[in-house]
């Protein structure tokens, strides 16, 4: 039976809650991944970078994405967008160190970033009434205290990371004006992604904007290299069969560089990529449709690689030889250039992200 909110939160809060200690305390993870159990139960997973397990945690309710302290292992779990909280959970023993509600009017919308120190915590959050995106900015070394917010200077925020010279943030407006209380998209004709840069002022670093026809795509994730370029997949809001580009390649002060795959690969995405990485090296980098049961590969400069079949794969993140990819079947698997290798399969739907502890 699936854990109620209200008592994992209270069994959870009536728990020690020692601070957490280093990664190597929880058997050394590489990722971190939500999952759904055989008996519809909901998880957080800790993997190492062969699949197997470091560790696993109860979750109340569907994960969607998390980040993990740099130092600390203390991952924060956040609820699918449009959502209200999000769990700072000790990797240790599951112990609940601190649930964020964002003030009333906000929604939490799925993923956040600490600052390289660890000493604040970044999260995307949009007004509940017209999704004017916004991020959220805790005080960690103060107990997750709200201290203030930033413009993402757009609408309907999803992913966001910190930028290498850890001073900005790179933000992925994914336009889209969102029902208060569901996902219902009530702005199709006039959506516009962008991808903003922000620094810690919320000071609009700089921008980028779609062309006019493509508006309906939708920014949702990203991927960063360590020299500052970055990688945004999309997913398409327009007409069905229009296979637009779904990944694009951007760094501070250029253009924008939209990927485009073959005619017939790019319809076989169905319109969606649910993730993005870089590969270990950095040399190429790749995007996932879990619609499609696609992985497609492209160069840094954008030339498509080729395509790995596997039937609902969307998680994705950095491994050391290539990447790691996950599907909603339980598997795991890595990629290196063109060949695939199995890892595991457990029993688990993984969700729909991968993501890589720092470090």
């Amino acid at each position: 039976m699936t854990t109620s909110r209200r008592t994992f939160l209270a069994s959870l809060l009536a728990a020690s809650a020692a601070p957490a200690t280093g990664w190597a305390s929880v058997g050394d993870p590489t990722y971190l991944a939500a999952a759904r159990e055989a008996d519809g139960s909901f998880v957080l997973v800790g993997l190492r970078d062969d699949a197997t397990e470091a560790f696993r945690l109860p979750l109340p309710a569907r994960g969607h994405a998390a980040c993990a302290h740099p130092t600390r292992a203390e991952a924060v779990g956040f609820a699918r967008r449009p959502g209200r909280y999000a769990l700072v959970i000790d990797c240790r023993d599951g112990t609940l160190l601190h649930e964020l509600t964002p003030p009333e009017g906000r929604q939490v919308n799925g993923h956040g970033a600490y600052a390289s120190d660890g000493s604040l915590l970044f999260t995307s959050e949009q007004m509940a009434d017209g999704s004017t995106g916004l991020v959220g900015v805790w005080d960690v070394r103060n107990g997750y205290a709200r201290i203030g917010e930033l413009p993402t200077h757009g609408i309907g925020p999803h992913e966001l990371r910190l930028m290498p010279d850890g001073r900005s943030l790179v933000i992925a407006n994914g336009g889209l004006l969102t029902d208060a209380w569901d996902r219902a998209v009530l702005n199709v004709d006039t959506m516009q992604a962008s991808l903003s840069y922000v620094d810690f002022g919320g000071t609009l670093l700089d921008q980028v904007v779609l062309e006019p026809e493509l508006h309906r795509n939708s920014i949702r994730h990203l991927a960063l290299r360590p020299d500052g370029l970055v990688g945004f997949a999309m997913q398409w809001q327009g007409e069905e069969g229009a296979a637009p580009p779904l990944l694009g390649l951007h760094r501070r002060g250029e253009p924008a560089r939209l990927c485009d795959a073959p005619f017939g690969d790019e319809l076989v995405m169905d319109g969606y990529a649910g993730s993005i990485a870089f590969c270990g090296d950095g040399s190429e980098i790749a995007i996932t449709s879990p619609r499609g049961g696609r992985l497609h590969r492209f160069s840094e400069t954008g030339a498509f690689l080729g395509a790995v079949s596997r039937t609902d794969v969307c998680g994705l993140a950095t491994h050391e030889r290539g990447y790691m990819a996950s599907d909603g079947l339980g598997g795991l698997m890595l990629v290196t250039g063109a060949e695939t290798a199995p890892l595991r399969r457990a029993e688990d739907a993984w969700d729909n992200h991968l993501v890589r502890i720092a470090g």
